[in-house]
C-alpha cells in the first residue's frame, strides 16, 4: 500500500460539458449564466486514477484518501460544503486536497477508520469553495451493513418537495459523470459482496438532491456551509424524494426513500 501523499494538487479549466451532462442526468437544462450552480463542482475537478491504480472494489488503492489496508469497505457518511462564490464556467480553477483528520474506533463489525478529506477550489486569487467529506472506512467481509428501516409510511408533506426516479441507469450515469468506480453503485454481485442487498444509490447524489431543494426556490448555498449525513445505505432502484427540513427551507432539508425511510439529512447554516 502506497503512503498517501501529504496534498494533491488539480487544476483545470470549469468547462460547461460536465455540468450538461449532469443536467441531462437531472432531467433539467444546463446553465445558462456563466456560473456553476452550487454542489455542482463535484462533477469538476476530479480524480482520474489510472486502471492499474485500482483496487477490486473499484477505488483507489493510494492518493487521498488512501485505504487502511486492503479489503476494507469504503462507505461515504457526509460533509460540509461552504460555498463563497460560485465558480466561474470556462474559467480555470485550482483544487487542493489533503486529508484534514483520521480516527481508529471499533465497531459491532471490527475496525472503523474515519477519515476526512478538506478541499479547497481557488478561482483566480480567491477562495470558492471549501469542501470536506467524511469518509468510513469498514471491516473486510460480506457481513451485512446496517440498512435504512423500512418505514412503510408516507413521506411528510412539506413546503418543497424534489422527486428523482433512480435506476440502474442513472446509477452508471453518476458514477460515469463523477468517474467514479466503486463497484457497489452498479455490480449487483460486488454490492451483495459487501453486505448490501441491492446496487447502492450514491450518497453525494442524494446530497446533490438536498441542495438542488434549495437552489430550485430561491435559496442560495453562496455564503453558507449547507452539512449533509448520510443516516443509512439506500438501496435498490426506486424513486428517491428530497423535501425540506422540518422548519422550513432555509434550514435544510432530508431525504427519503420510496417507502418513508429517512436516508439523509443536511442543514443549512451561515458560513
Amino acid at each position: 500500500m502506497t503512503a498517501a501523499p501529504e496534498t494533491v494538487t488539480r487544476t483545470e479549466v470549469i468547462s460547461l460539458e460536465p455540468s450538461a451532462s449532469l443536467a441531462a442526468l437531472l432531467d433539467i437544462g444546463a446553465p445558462t449564466d456563466g456560473l456553476l450552480p452550487e454542489l455542482w463542482h463535484w462533477v469538476h475537478l476530479l480524480a482520474r486514477p489510472r486502471e492499474s491504480q485500482l483496487a477490486a472494489d473499484g477505488h483507489p488503492d493510494s492518493g487521498i484518501p488512501a485505504p487502511p489496508g486492503p479489503g476494507r469497505r469504503r462507505m461515504f457518511a457526509g460533509g460540509r460544503v461552504t460555498t463563497l462564490r460560485r465558480l466561474r464556467i470556462g474559467t480555470e480553477a485550482t483544487l487542493v486536497s489533503q486529508v484534514a483528520s483520521t480516527a481508529e474506533k471499533r465497531g459491532r463489525s471490527g475496525p472503523l477508520t474515519f477519515v476526512t478529506v478538506r478541499n479547497e477550489i481557488r478561482q483566480g486569487d480567491e477562495l470558492a469553495v471549501v469542501d470536506e467529506q467524511d469518509i468510513v472506512y469498514r471491516a473486510e467481509g460480506t457481513q451485512p451493513l446496517p440498512a435504512a428501516a423500512c418505514a412503510d409510511a408516507p413521506i411528510p408533506a412539506r413546503s418543497h418537495r424534489l422527486d428523482l426516479a433512480v435506476d440502474e441507469r442513472l446509477l452508471f450515469r453518476f458514477s460515469a459523470v463523477t468517474f467514479n468506480a466503486h463497484r457497489i453503485h452498479y455490480d449487483l454481485g460486488w454490492a451483495r459482496h459487501e453486505g448490501y442487498g441491492g446496487l447502492v444509490i450514491h450518497g453525494p447524489l442524494q446530497a446533490l438532491l438536498m441542495g438542488e431543494v434549495a437552489r430550485r426556490n430561491g435559496v442560495s448555498l453562496v455564503g453558507r456551509e449547507f452539512a449533509y449525513r448520510l443516516v443509512a445505505p439506500l438501496t435498490q432502484p426506486q424513486v428517491v424524494t428530497a423535501v425540506t427540513a422540518e422548519s422550513g427551507i432555509q434550514a435544510g432539508a432530508q431525504v427519503f426513500g420510496s417507502a418513508g425511510h429517512l436516508t439523509a439529512t443536511s442543514t443549512l447554516m451561515p458560513a
